[in-house]
């Protein structure tokens, strides 16, 4: 018996969103918890909060003069996968610059924390460009 089946669910689902926000808490008790939540049926919001975060924070990497040009190439394509046009880097030639588009979409096909929207946008991508 798991040690939280006698608490209230409001309360068992208060101390994970709490755990998911504590930069003490690992990540992988994060992702832990959203995965309780999810079971519990009440996820959605704070899966939708925990991805624009995370969207987000590819948007910020982007425009860090610190972060690295392999780094924001990255967040390049996370962001396209989600949906959100993003200017390709000059530096990176346009064939291996839509290849990493390709591989981002079909990534975002199997990452749990896509949105069906978004996942519904990178397969209708793909569908068009043949690439499923």
């Amino acid at each position: 018996m798991a040690h939280h089946e006698n608490k209230s669910p409001d309360r068992v689902a208060a101390g994970l969103k709490a755990a998911i926000h504590n930069p003490n808490v690992s990540a992988e008790a994060k992702e832990r918890a959203y995965e309780k939540l999810d079971d519990m049926g009440i996820a959605s919001d704070t899966t939708v909060t925990h991805e624009n975060r995370v969207l987000g924070g590819y948007k910020a990497t982007l425009n860090n003069t610190r972060t690295s040009s392999q780094a924001k190439q990255h967040a390049r394509e996370v962001l396209e996968a989600a949906g959100y046009g993003i200017e390709r880097d000059p530096s990176i030639p346009e064939d291996e610059h839509d290849k990493r588009i390709i591989a981002g979409y079909k990534a975002a096909l199997h990452n749990p924390r896509v949105s069906k929207e978004a996942k519904q946008h990178a397969k209708d991508f793909l569908e068009e460009v043949g690439a499923l």
